[in-house]
């Protein structure tokens, strides 16, 4: 049972009803799980004994377990440190609350912050509690204080999770069913949650020919089209049916851990004529602190966005490929390897949908000459103009650039068509990373939106490397740029929207997001009149 794109859940019911067997199922496709266990110690109860050792043993050895029976104040703190790609059950508020009436603490307070947390989290929360507001009043005065203050609780934390389920008899009923995301709505003008890129691994796995990589379910792809069948949600039926495959289930939910991959490499010489170190520093700066068309549209999807720069993670800087090979073969395995790990450990993390963003001097025109050199395209009618801030264009960096691109080419001409060696001698360690991206997230059955010139590069350098690779990939849109709809043709993708969106790579793929998003929330009704 899926999350359906929530994210805070309160799971109601009363003794036995199922109520944490359910909690459990909704976040069983997680692979961050904390599980956060309130209830006291067994104290020598053999039956309490029982029933902890019980709800341990359900659980996946994978979860991460955290006991905070005798200090019910830590809850509030565990739900605000919760991190985007990470999933919370907290199992019960009963256990809890009695706890906290034990100690003395004071309960008004400390409902009132649990809320704020749960309101406030960046994660994924689900939080499981009894209903003790279908039985009689309790004869005991501790009795009614218990329910007087777990049924305050319960309504406090209902206000502020997007979903309530009450169980009964193990049959769930939703009594509220906010917007799935409603949450990345919220997030407008919020500060992207920006991940610090790991050291380059040094291990001896060779990323290359004959990978074995997992392919969507076609068959839940299939079922997904025959279910949305007249329910008039046009092109973006293929949107559903890619995630139905990506997911393995005819009802896909909305991707509810977003995560942007900004690879950032400079390419020295010609390729990065008129295009300086200087002021792609000054836009990565701006991207971190929520700025520019990529950090303000990461902060409104509630996206984690990790900043990427190969030099900085020991890579090579590309050379001038006018003169020489961008790149060694070991530094282009090397980087191939570092952006398999980036997506591997992306997806451990609990991300659900990668986007591929990139930047820096010279590396669109490395991109461009790689799709000519892959698509035997004419690669100077692919060459956009170089812009200048203003509107301005500098057309002698332009030629300077396709002059270094006729050479790089003529070069490359008497060398292997293999994808790691055109990396080697066209494309440079940064879009070796970028490929790697593809690949990993394929590997984890993790797909990657993409939208630009770097994008469709590394999608057509991991098909050369292993075809199932190209499954994974989804095109928001190719922004009328000539290179990657040329990239586009051959990989066989279509774009999600053509809106001929200029904003950079990646700023489009968030631009469109909503929409993909708004389409798999239309699939889970019936949007066909009776």
């Amino acid at each position: 049972m899926p999350h359906d794109g929530y994210r805070a859940i309160l799971v109601l019911g009363g003794i036995r009803s199922g109520k944490s067997e359910y909690a459990e199922s909704l976040v069983s496709h997680a692979t961050d799980v904390r599980y956060v266990a309130t209830g006291a110690s067994d104290d020598g109860d053999p039956e309490w004994a029982a029933r902890l050792a019980a709800h341990r043993e359900r659980r996946p050895a994978t979860w991460r377990t955290e006991e905070i029976g005798a200090d019910p104040g830590r809850l509030a703190g565990l739900l605000a440190e919760a991190k985007p790609d990470q999933t919370v059950l907290v199992d019960d508020l009963g256990g809890w609350m009695t706890t906290l009436l034990t100690a003395g603490g004071p309960v008004p307070e400390t409902v009132e912050a649990l809320a704020a947390a749960v309101r406030e989290s960046a994660g994924r929360l689900v939080v499981v509690s009894p209903e003790v507001g279908l039985s009689v009043v309790p004869a005991t005065e501790l009795g009614r204080a218990f329910a007087d203050a777990l049924g305050t609780a319960n309504r406090a934390v209902a206000d502020a999770c997007e979903a309530v389920v009450l169980v009964v008899a193990g049959q769930p009923t939703w009594l509220k069913r906010g917007t799935p995301g409603a949450r990345l709505v919220a997030a407008a003008n919020r500060l992207p949650t920006v991940l610090a890129a790991p050291e380059v691994a040094d291990d001896d796995f060779t990323v290359g020919p004959g990978l074995d990589l997992p392919v969507p379910d076609q068959d839940a792809m299939a079922k997904a089209k025959d279910r949305l069948l007249g329910a008039g949600m046009g092109s973006l039926t293929e949107v559903v049916a890619f995630a139905a495959g990506a997911q393995g289930t005819e009802t896909p939910r909305p991707f509810e851990a977003v995560r942007v991959l900004l690879v950032h490499g400079a390419h020295e010489g010609g390729l990065a004529a008129g295009d300086g170190e200087a002021l792609w520093s000054r836009r990565l700066a701006e991207v971190a602190a929520g700025g520019g068309p990529l950090g303000l549209l990461a902060g409104q999807a509630g996206a984690s966005l990790q900043l990427v720069d190969t030099a900085a993670a020991g890579l090579a800087t590309a050379a001038p490929v006018e003169a020489g090979d961008a790149a060694g073969a070991a530094d282009i395995d090397a980087a191939l390897r570092y952006g398999w790990r980036l997506a591997e450990a992306a997806a451990d993390g609990g991300t659900d949908l990668l986007v591929l963003a990139g930047g820096g001097p010279g590396q669109e025109t490395a991109a461009v000459v790689m799709i000519a050199a892959v698509t035997s395209t004419e690669a100077f009618a692919m060459l956009p103009r170089v812009r200048l801030a203003g509107g301005r264009f500098d057309d002698p960096a332009w030629m300077v650039r396709c002059a270094a691109v006729r050479d790089a080419l003529h070069r490359a001409r008497t060398r292997r068509r293999e994808p790691k060696e055109l990396l080697a001698v066209l494309g440079g360690t940064d879009l070796a990373v970028a490929a790697g991206v593809v690949l990993g997230g394929a590997s984890r059955r993790t797909p990657v939106l993409v939208d630009g010139p770097v994008g469709i590069a590394a999608g057509l350098v991991a098909r050369e490397l292993a075809i199932e690779a190209r499954p994974w990939l989804l095109l928001a849109d190719h922004g009328g740029h000539p290179a990657a709809e040329a990239g586009a043709d051959l990989l066989g993708l279509t774009p999600v929207a053509a809106l001929g969106l200029g904003l950079g790579e990646g700023a489009a793929s968030l631009a469109v997001l909503p929409l993909i998003q708004s389409a798999l929330l239309l699939s889970t009704v019936d949007t066909v009149d009776a």
